[in-house]
């Protein structure tokens, strides 16, 4: 089975080779989980040690959640702005070079995790893709110019979410699309054309689950599965495969619930690693590779392997060189680094961060060989990534909350707070 990542954004912003490719440079950052899609990034390192290493801390206008993107040399940020749902741009070094207002916006349900700038924007050649709890889903140039917007609540059925919105956008097949999951309304993948905001495709995609468990904060990734560009989405008990090119549903693989429990809602996202799709599961219990492709209901033969227990609920896992990486968020054994054989789920090493009582919403990432992780109270951890473990494990204190995962690029990494964008690298 061959298996790639591809994305198509068709003739506006060029081809794309890998994910993104095409899209973003070599120090670019330009979707949710990075130029990959797995939460890891080659290049320059950024500083291990962030004692002294701060570039540059810039106010925020209102409090958000989404991680920021970083193309072309530019930073964006979803934020509320006078209460109206907002992108701001930024240079390399924090200061801010446009701003659009879109809308009014939908408060967060006034959880600390939660607020109306959940989902990361997406970047694509010179186009600017953001969503937000409101149901929005606006296009705009990168200077800042708004093309169009759609309201997905509006014209498709209402938001039933119990959570604020969490999933964010991907290209595929040439055209923007955002997975919706809910258990008691409207659930589907719906395909955008980048130019205008039309339709491309809309594809139901309802399963019967218990009380809460057919809700979804998760992002679709987006491979190549046998020649066929393939979304991949993970939600309400299944794993399904969509072809890009029309949303046509291919594959699904069930199995995850077959009791139905109640309240397995889904946040992390699933990541894909050389033919398999590695999907946490019951509320951060249980992680399992699920072989990709088929036709029809694969679940009988598609479960590769399952390990319990070292999972997370809400932080999504890094995969780098066929490894993959749980950060357990919370309870008694949260701060706990697992290090699995991606193809087989053979644990090659376990650690654990220094303990807190906090927990972890950001999704950790691995950039240049150095693994980075941010605890909800700002706390950062910083470590080399060896073959048997963690070395040179770094601790260093934000002062303020953090609920979005850290970003890397040229070298620096950046991060986004309750309350500013904050900036560590070499002078």
């Amino acid at each position: 089975m061959m298996i790639s990542r591809t994305c198509g954004f068709g003739a506006a912003a060029g081809a794309f080779v890998g994910l993104l490719a095409g899209l973003a440079g070599a120090a670019d950052w330009p979707a949710w989980r990075g130029p990959q899609g797995n939460g890891s990034v080659e290049g320059p390192a950024p500083p291990l040690e962030l004692a002294g290493k701060q570039l540059w801390k810039t106010a925020l206008p209102g409090r958000g959640c989404s991680t920021p993107v970083v193309a072309g040399g530019k930073i964006f940020v979803t934020a509320p702005v006078d209460g109206q749902d907002a992108v701001i741009a930024y240079d390399p070094d924090g200061g801010e070079l446009w701003r659009r207002t879109l809308g009014e916006l939908t408060p967060g349900r006034g959880q600390r995790v939660g607020s109306s700038a959940n989902s990361s924007p997406l970047v694509a050649g010179d186009r600017l893709f953001a969503y937000f709890k409101s149901g929005t889903l606006a296009a705009l140039t990168t200077d800042g110019e708004e093309l169009w917007q759609v309201n997905l609540p509006g014209r498709f059925g209402k938001d039933t979410l119990w959570w604020d919105q969490g999933t964010s956008p991907v290209m595929a097949g040439g055209r923007v699309v955002i997975q919706v999951s809910q258990t008691e309304g409207p659930s589907y993948l719906v395909a955008f054309d980048p130019a205008n905001g039309e339709v491309a495709w809309k594809t139901e995609r309802k399963y019967e689950t218990g009380r809460e468990s057919g809700d979804a904060y998760t992002t679709p990734s987006v491979v190549k599965v046998d020649g066929v560009e393939t979304i991949v989405s993970w939600a309400a008990d299944h794993l399904t495969g969509h072809r890009a090119s029309d949303g046509a549903l291919l594959w699904q693989c069930g199995g995850f619930n077959p009791e139905k429990k109640g309240a397995w809602r889904v946040i992390a996202s699933a990541v894909v690693d050389d033919g398999l799709a590695l999907v946490p599961y019951g509320r951060g219990d249980y992680i399992a590779g699920v072989r990709l492709g088929g036709k029809g209901d694969v679940t009988d033969g598609a479960f590769a392997w399952k390990q319990e227990g070292i999972a997370a609920d809400s932080v999504t896992p890094v995969v780098e060189d066929g490894r993959l990486y749980l950060l357990k968020d919370g309870g008694r054994t949260r701060g706990t680094l697992t290090c699995l054989e991606a193809s087989s789920g053979k644990q090659l090493w376990q650690e654990r961060l220094p303990r807190g009582p906090q927990v972890y919403y950001a999704s950790p990432i691995i950039a240049g060989g150095n693994f980075y992780a941010a605890r909800e109270d700002g706390v950062v951890f910083s470590a080399k990534v060896g073959k048997d473990g963690l070395g040179e494990v770094h601790e260093h204190a934000l002062g303020e909350g953090v609920i979005a995962s850290p970003v890397a690029f040229d070298g620096k990494l950046l991060f986004r707070g309750d309350k500013h964008l904050i900036c560590f690298g070499d002078e």
